[in-house]
């Protein structure tokens, strides 16, 4: 019963923050934000980081983590496990060198800002639509690599596996809104990329190899 209720609570407190990690980078907050206090939004997409890592920190805080082993690998499958989690890292320092690290962070807005060419129209972030990279087999290659990072594990209990659930179905979840915002702003362009490349697990490239490779020969 206790068990239970800290299932319960874990994923309750996990709702809470991808809730509030959502509401937040809605465009309907920002804009918001834009017509109220206008002299904040060069400022907002730092604040967001900082209070995304704080709710996080909470989350992780104050949690239940129950220790219950569902697997503990023994060798040489613990080690092999974690080739797979070793290039999931390389994946996700691959997308890294796509990503503008200054905008993501919040810290291209304020100097937009201190030299008077911020837009207050790109709201919180100037996005380009990136399709190089990584980004051509899956359209979030962040959210792919990081859910291999946390999968392959030698060791996995009750509280890790919850995690990397609770993650999977954010990160499809926050994809759709997150792609709504980008088909706004890119229109047919992205659209066209929706169709070609899978949203994260990158099947469609995949299904492309084996039918030109194997069935169209």
């Amino acid at each position: 019963m206790i068990l239970l209720g800290n299932i319960f609570l874990l994923v309750f407190l996990f709702l809470v923050f991808g809730w509030l990690h959502s509401l937040f980078a809605s465009n309907k907050i920002k804009e918001a934000v834009r017509r109220r206090f206008p002299q904040f939004l060069p400022f907002y997409r730092l604040t967001y980081n900082v209070l995304s890592l704080f709710t996080f920190f909470l989350f992780w805080t104050f949690s239940p983590k129950p220790d219950v082993i569902l697997y503990d690998l023994s060798f040489p499958f613990d080690f092999l496990i974690l080739v797979p989690q070793f290039f999931s890292l390389l994946g996700l320092i691959w997308t890294l060198k796509f990503v503008d690290g200054k905008e993501f962070l919040g810290i291209s807005q304020i100097q937009r800002w201190k030299t008077g060419t911020y837009k207050e129209e790109d709201l919180d972030e100037a996005s380009v639509l990136m399709i190089e990279g990584p980004y051509k087999f899956s359209r979030h290659p962040v959210y792919l690599f990081s859910i291999f990072f946390l999968l392959f594990r030698p060791t996995m209990n009750l509280f890790s596996f919850l995690f990397v659930l609770c993650s999977t179905i954010y990160f499809y979840i926050g994809s759709r809104y997150e792609e709504k915002k980008l088909v706004a702003r890119f229109g047919g362009e992205y659209v066209a990329y929706q169709k070609n490349v899978s949203k994260i697990f990158p099947t469609k490239p995949l299904l492309r190899f084996v039918v030109e490779r194997f069935i169209w020969k």
